[in-house]
């Protein structure tokens, strides 16, 4: 959740540290604070504060060198105030701090320094550890302290004593550094620095960076040289910007047919799914029994959708986990499950560490994410990474449609495997696939009418979303994006539930969502949105142009696909209700309150 910047070189530090923590700011935050290396004094100043970055830039004003680190806080260890900022200093040392430190308080008895804390926050006993530990080499303190720890951790470390230097550690939360003929860069995200080098490199866990104006160098805690692997981006940094968009969010849903198609085309061979540009061998396909798709939020949304697609094109038992129950629930796991992770970051700490427990198992693992290099392409033993580019607001919408178009790839290749479809049904499934980036398409140019449906809703506490069949699984991400960027209460409902309890809370005016894109179901659903309409709900329809009927008076047409092909473009305009709903209420929408595009702590 929190944002790490670092920097030493040439330049003004201050503008960097800020630039960069407000390229930082998506991850969520409550507070924010830089500290920098005073060429006259002699040590690291700090300038800290709760509230967004903008009040931080007006209160360091006067800040000058060309060495420091910087942070945003997402409040853990100790309530929201000016002295839980980071960074956080204790003698000779200044830290900033992602994760948890989880024997924080034993490390404080032990240490004796409870009256000379200024703060209530684990990060600050980081500080005093290593200050404890320090007698003159910088890395010794830094490795005695760390190995003293646990729990989590990404620690970006100055000395008073040490100037122009800043030093790096992690175990499990990430850094990246990158470096240009200006210095070097040093971030928990690289979309805080990769605007000055398109080459980067990620820390190695339990290695110590020791980082100066003209490089760094790398150690692990035997002291040997460590090696690091130069990755490139794979997007262009200058179309991180909103493009003359008001919102992140809405440039991205607007993103969505290129990213797709992209995602698609890329892994497209002779009308077959080809993944062998990932290095993903068939085997992992063949060999496997069942499934099991691992994730949190959204992207658990888009496994959903792929047990769907699986279980019903391929035959393939799959069952869908919440990454923070996995562990805690004997899941059913050998080497002949395939264990498929699913995350936007690839540092989702609770899909990470699911992960590793999937792999002691003796699982096949394949992991779906978007950022390369991540903790979760690590660990995992094939990758697919999804084209849809640094995603900056939190509710997710590209990140969530590319994951999705992976799904029906990996159907597509399961299927042809096993032979659940020939060669011409595979064929058949990719070049309607091939479709889906037109119809998103289709949606955007018509997203007006989706503004003006959405008006009559900007007043409602409660929503709710009824589909069936595959269209279940699509309303439980449009109703997460209602709610979490609009405030509105929102359910999402298997129809065929309706009786067993939910019309209880269908009253008059009530705004309930309908899907209806599947030809098989269109009878039941239609009987579904009559039931909810006679007891008063105000209803708007998502419906397929083939199946919309005379009855229907709010209705949003959607573009014709084959059945399981329809989510997509359904999705996309459903993103776009709540996208509108939450702007004309005057909400940030790209930055729902409580909220973190990343989470990093359990």
């Amino acid at each position: 959740m929190c944002g790490i910047i670092g920097y030493t070189g040439y330049s003004d530090a201050r503008g960097i540290l800020l630039k960069g923590l407000k390229s930082l700011e998506y991850r969520g935050y409550d507070s924010a604070g830089i500290s920098v290396y005073h060429p006259d004094f002699k040590e690291c100043l700090t300038v800290k504060c709760e509230g967004r970055v903008e009040r931080l830039e007006k209160k360091t004003s006067d800040v000058k060198g060309n060495t420091g680190i910087g942070h945003t806080r997402w409040a853990t260890h100790g309530g929201v105030s000016d002295a839980n900022s980071h960074p956080h200093k204790f003698g000779n040392v200044t830290v900033v701090h992602n994760g948890i430190i989880e024997n924080y308080e034993t490390i404080k008895n032990t240490l004796n320094v409870a009256d000379k804390l200024k703060s209530q926050t684990d990060s600050e006993i980081a500080a005093a550890l290593i200050d404890r530990c320090f007698n003159g080499e910088a890395e010794d303190a830094i490795i005695s302290a760390v190995k003293k720890l646990s729990g989590t951790y990404a620690l970006a470390i100055m000395f008073d004593s040490i100037p122009d230097t800043v030093f790096a550690v992690r175990n499990v939360s990430p850094i990246v550094c990158c470096q240009n003929e200006n210095g070097v860069y040093i971030a928990s995200d690289i979309t805080a620095i990769g605007e000055y080098s398109e080459d980067y490199f990620v820390l190695p866990e339990f290695t110590v960076a020791r980082i100066t104006k003209d490089g760094f160098d790398i150690k692990d805690f035997s002291g040997n040289t460590v090696d690091v692997e130069m990755l490139r981006l794979d997007w262009d940094i200058k179309s991180n910007g909103k493009c003359g968009y008001p919102f992140y969010m809405e440039k991205e849903i607007m993103e969505q047919p290129r990213v797709i198609e992209k995602t698609i085309l890329s892994r497209i061979s002779d009308s077959m799914p080809d993944f062998s540009g990932d290095k993903v061998d068939d085997a992992i396909f063949e060999r496997c029994k069942s499934i099991s798709v691992i994730a949190c939020g959204t992207a658990m949304h888009a496994g959903l959708i792929g047990k769907q697609l699986i279980e019903s094109v391929c035959a393939l038992p799959v069952s869908v986990h919440m990454a923070s129950e996995y562990m805690y629930s004997n899941p059913i796991i050998d080497k002949d499950t395939l264990v498929i992770c699913v995350s936007q970051s690839g540092e989702t700490i609770d899909t990470l560490e699911a992960l590793k427990y999937a792999r002691q198992k003796g699982a096949d693992t394949l992991s779906i994410v978007n950022v390369r290099g991540s903790s979760i392409a690590r660990e995992s033993d094939n990758v697919i990474y999804t084209d849809a580019g640094p995603e900056i607001a939190v509710a997710s919408t590209k990140a969530y449609t590319t994951q999705v178009a992976v799904f029906y790839l990996i159907t597509a290749k399961i299927a042809y495997l096993k032979q659940t479809l020939n060669y011409e049904g595979v064929s058949n499934f990719i070049s309607e696939l091939n479709k889906v980036p037109a119809a998103v398409e289709n949606v955007l140019e018509r997203r007006a009418d989706i503004h003006r449906l959405s008006k009559s809703m900007l007043t409602a506490e409660h929503a709710f979303m009824i589909g069936r069949g595959i269209d279940y699984p699509a309303l439980l991400e449009a109703s997460l994006k209602l709610k979490e960027i609009s405030y509105i209460h929102s359910e999402a409902f298997a129809s065929g539930e309706l009786k067993h309890g939910t019309i209880a809370l269908i009253t008059g005016g009530i705004p309930v969502i309908a899907l209806v894109t599947q030809q098989y179901l269109v009878s039941k659903q239609i009987s579904n949105i009559r039931e909810v309409q006679s007891r008063g709900a105000d209803v708007i329809t998502f419906v397929r142009k083939s199946l919309k009927s005379d009855d229907m008076q709010n209705y949003f047409e959607l573009p014709e696909l084959d059945d399981e092909f329809m989510l997509i473009p359904a999705v996309v305009s459903l993103q776009l209700l709540a996208y509108y709903v939450s702007s004309d209420k005057g909400l940030d929408v790209d930055k729902p309150r409580n909220l973190a595009k990343v989470v990093t702590v359990e």
